[in-house]
C-alpha cells in the first residue's frame, strides 16, 4: 500500500483509526478459551466487528511470542484473514526490531516476505545500517521509534547534545535514509503538544501514534498539532478497543468502541477540510 492509497482510505472511512491486537490470552473471554485456536478466534472476532471503522491494525508480536509456534500460527491465521477478508487495510508488525544489518534483514525477510506485513517498528538506536534492510521493499514502511509515550521515555529521548534533543536527532538523521515514502514515525499521544515542533522536522510523513484511551492521550490534541494535508495520522488504540468487554457479546462491546472513535475521527477530519460531511 502507497502513501495516497492510505490517504484515500483515510477519506473512504472518514477515520484514521489503527486498531492494536494485544490479544494477552489471559484477557479474553472464558468461553473462547477451550476452543483449539482461542487467541485466532478471538482476532477474527474483533477484526470482523470492527474493520468497517479502522484503516489499520496493529498486532504487538510480543502477544503472541510470548506463546512459542501456537502464538505465531495464531498471528500468521490473523493476518491472512485480514488480506483475504478487508485486502485494503493496513496491517503493521509492532516489533521494535533494530540489530546489526545482516540480522536486521533477515528481520524485514520475516515481517515482509513471510508474514506480508505492510510496516514494522524498529528502534534506531544502533543507526543507519541496522534500519536500512527494512528500506529495501516496495510500498513497505519503516516506523522508526522518534518519541514514546512510556514513563522511561525521559532516561534518554530528552537528552540534548546542546543544539538537538536526542529524538530530534533521530528525526533529523533519519530524513537523509529515506523519504515519507517509506519511512513512518511513532510518537506518543502524551506528548501530543510536542507534535507541533516534530512537524516542523517531519512536516509530510505519517506518525503512528500510540496511548489514545488506555494511556489517556487526546485525540483532540493530536490532531491539532500533528494533522497534515493527508492527516498523517495513524492513531492506535488496543486495550480500550478490543477489551471493551469480557463476555460472549465481546465483539459487539469493540465495535461500538471502535464506532465511537471513527465518528470523533470524522469531526476532525471535517473540519480541517480533509473529507467531506
Amino acid at each position: 500500500m502507497n502513501i495516497e492509497q492510505l490517504f484515500q482510505s483515510i477519506k473512504e472511512k472518514k477515520s484514521f483509526l489503527c486498531v492494536g491486537l494485544d490479544t494477552d490470552i489471559n484477557k479474553i473471554p472464558p468461553h473462547l478459551k477451550h476452543r483449539d485456536d482461542p487467541v485466532f478466534d478471538f482476532n477474527k472476532a474483533i477484526v470482523n466487528a470492527t474493520a468497517p471503522y479502522t484503516i489499520a491494525y496493529k498486532p504487538n508480536l510480543a502477544f503472541y511470542e510470548s506463546l512459542g509456534a501456537s502464538g505465531l500460527i495464531s498471528l500468521e491465521k490473523t493476518i491472512k484473514f485480514i488480506r483475504n477478508n478487508f485486502p485494503g487495510l493496513f496491517v503493521i508488525a509492532d516489533a521494535k526490531r533494530g540489530d546489526i544489518g545482516n540480522t536486521s534483514a533477515l528481520y524485514a525477510r520475516a515481517f515482509f516476505d513471510k508474514m506480508d506485513f505492510d510496516a514494522v517498528t524498529v528502534a534506531p538506536y544502533m543507526g543507519k545500517d541496522s534500519v536500512a534492510p527494512f528500506l529495501g521493499f516496495d510500498d513497505k514502511y519503516v516506523i522508526l521509534l522518534a518519541l514514546t509515550s512510556n514513563p522511561g521515555a525521559g532516561d534518554f529521548q530528552y537528552h540534548s547534545d546542546g543544539t538537538d534533543k536526542l529524538y530530534e536527532k533521530v528525526l533529523k538523521t533519519s530524513l537523509q535514509w529515506a523519504d515519507k515514502d517509506s519511512m513512518m514515525y511513532v510518537v506518543g499521544a502524551t506528548r501530543a503538544k510536542m507534535l507541533a515542533d516534530i512537524r516542523k522536522i517531519i512536516p509530510e510523513h505519517f506518525l503512528l501514534v500510540p496511548g489514545v484511551g488506555a494511556q489517556g492521550g487526546s485525540l483532540e490534541e493530536v490532531a491539532k498539532y500533528g494533522m497534515n494535508k493527508q492527516c498523517g495520522l495513524i492513531v492506535n488504540s488496543s486495550r480500550g478497543i478490543i477489551y471493551a468487554g469480557n463476555d460472549e457479546d465481546f465483539a459487539n462491546a469493540a465495535k461500538e468502541k471502535a464506532c465511537e472513535m471513527q465518528q470523533a475521527m470524522k469531526k476532525l477530519l471535517i473540519s480541517a477540510g480533509l473529507v467531506s460531511a
